[in-house]
């Protein structure tokens, strides 16, 4: 008999469903009791995320655009990436959406590893991508963002736009602060991300806004098998297994 606690998936019917919840929440001052029916939406997304998401192997997160086509080059890397983790051991996270997104879900369910993905409720929908083999329907983006976070020991950041750099600005941000380990952040396509480097070193070092070793948090590479080397040689993701 298992000793397992199940948590029962929660019940949306709780709370009314709104569209554009976050937008609302955001939209300045509001009365008490409206703030508070947030916090429980706040509740239920965690607590349907956690309940989702169980598994075993080590994760990885790969973020990226959802603009990019299939026969686009940085879509083909990314399956790549996607593939190369999951031949390793590694489950597959990603925005659930398409991309970037889709292609690493893609390259991963093709390899026959775990694909995973936290999808967001957009104006125009984000639909999830077809290469997933679970994943949970945010209506808030910093929810969205902890679930990302929480489950991976290693984080693969390819060519995007406001979003992914949201996403890897606040990897590096919980890293030099502290708040989680010093898990490989990846940028992957080293055409594009130079000349983000470029900007960091001309101005944001040179201003002293950052320091030299808070620019080394991010490491360049330009294929999976650099990808999978890079984590699998990090101490706080160790290779799948090493602890059997």
């Amino acid at each position: 008999m298992s000793d397992r606690i199940v948590v029962p998936a929660p019940d949306r019917s709780l709370l009314r469903q709104v569209e554009g919840a976050e937008k609302l929440f955001l939209a300045g001052r509001r009365n008490r009791e409206a703030d508070l029916e947030s916090a429980v939406r706040f509740f239920l997304e965690f607590l349907h995320g956690f309940e989702s998401f169980d598994f075993q192997q080590p994760c990885v997160t790969v973020f990226g655009s959802a603009r990019f086509a299939p026969d686009h080059h940085y879509y083909r890397l990314a399956r790549e990436v996607g593939r190369g983790l999951a031949r390793a051991g590694y489950a597959v996270m990603t925005g659930g959406g398409g991309g970037v997104m889709e292609a690493a879900n893609r390259g991963a369910k093709e390899a026959g590893g775990l694909s995973l993905g936290c999808n967001i409720t957009l104006p125009r929908e984000q639909m999830p991508n077809a290469y997933l083999d679970r994943f949970i329907q945010f209506e808030h983006f910093f929810a969205r963002k902890v679930m990302l976070v929480k489950y991976s020991c290693a984080f693969v950041v390819l060519p995007g736009g406001f979003g992914t750099l949201d996403e890897a600005f606040e990897i590096a941000t919980l890293i030099q602060n502290g708040k989680v380990e010093r898990f490989p952040l990846i940028a992957c396509g080293r055409a594009f991300w130079e000349k983000f480097v470029a900007f960091a070193v001309d101005a944001m070092l040179r201003e002293g806004t950052i320091s030299r070793e808070e620019l080394e948090f991010i490491r360049l590479a330009d294929d999976p098998d650099e990808v999978v080397r890079l984590i699998r040689g990090s101490a706080p993701c160790p290779p799948p297994g090493a602890d059997a």
